[in-house]
């Protein structure tokens, strides 16, 4: 304490759900949409609808895969407790206590009801990363030096390396393995959209199930640490619980309409391909190309001469 109050210091404030990095994928992918939508009235007939379905399925497979790096959602849990406010100090608050965890670290947020509590306003939000890079240990001392409230610092304490739960390293290593087969993923979708703009159509078509293949893989990687067991965080007769985030459905919804447009493309190139190529607005260039072909121009003055 200094003059008997809490010392001030600069919070860490990182969104649990977005952040910049976030925000930024978003308004990129959202400028190519808003500038497809501008040349989509120079397309004329059914071609314009095809081609819209098939831009705006790409574009939300290519900023899901991306957006899910940096959101903090895949797995989290709340709890709204009575708990001790800080160490060395009897004030005891009534609040939201949410776990947030990420595949670059945890988020900790506590927020009082109300939020207006013991003089001070309860509004926390902490990330500590255990990215590859990061020391998560480090981040949590440095809360302690802080004087992070105790509900943040109980949480943050489960995580660390020298904690009896032991799951630090389990998260480190699956968060991991999870971000680079996504990134494998975003590779494969962009190797698919070149695919599909040739005409090697049922390659592109096996080019998104391998992206659908990655994206279930990553989800995979990430849901062995549940086989690990969590020690309990218990506030007084609560206990704070999590399950799978928004993150880890939306690219589980992904991944699946992956494989949905994938095994749909190979097996209209093997059963219909003429229904295949109209739709990637192939089949009328070809049939163009063919008439243009067949035209032929006869010189008058050449028959005239003929024997």
């Amino acid at each position: 304490l200094s003059d008997g109050v809490y010392p001030f210091y600069v919070q860490q404030r990182k969104p649990f759900v977005f952040d910049v990095s976030t925000i930024i994928v978003i308004i990129v992918f959202l400028t190519f949409t808003s500038s497809f939508l501008l040349i989509i009235p120079g397309i004329r007939g059914r071609a314009r609808l095809y081609w819209m379905l098939r831009v705006l399925f790409s574009l939300v497979v290519g900023v899901v895969i991306i957006a899910v790096q940096f959101t903090g959602d895949w797995e989290s849990g709340w709890v709204t407790a009575n708990t001790s406010y800080k160490s060395f100090s009897s004030a005891m608050v009534n609040a939201d206590i949410g776990l947030h965890i990420s595949l670059a670290g945890v988020n900790v947020t506590l927020v009082g009801k109300p939020v207006n509590q013991v003089n001070e306003t309860i509004s926390y939000n902490e990330h500590f990363a255990w990215s590859f890079g990061a020391d998560y240990d480090h981040s949590y001392n440095e809360g302690l030096e802080k004087g992070l409230p105790s509900p943040i610092l109980y949480v943050a304490e489960k995580f660390t390396t020298q904690s009896p739960c032991n799951v630090h390293r389990q998260y480190r290593i699956s968060s991991h393995y999870a971000s680079v087969t996504l990134w494998v993923a975003f590779c494969t979708w962009l190797i698919s959209n070149m695919l599909f703009s040739m005409p090697v159509l049922v390659y592109g078509g096996y080019m998104i199930l391998v992206t659908g293949a990655f994206m279930i893989i990553s989800l995979l990687s990430f849901s062995t640490v549940r086989n690990s067991l969590m020690c309990p965080i218990h506030f007084g007769t609560t206990s704070l619980l999590t399950g799978y985030g928004g993150s880890f459905w939306l690219t589980l919804v992904i991944g699946l309409l992956c494989f949905v447009a994938g095994i749909t493309t190979v097996a209209l190139h093997y059963f219909n391909s003429d229904l295949l190529k109209t739709f990637f607005d192939l089949h009328e260039d070809r049939i163009e190309d063919c008439q243009e072909m067949t035209e032929v121009y006869i010189n008058p003055q050449f028959m005239r001469n003929a024997p």
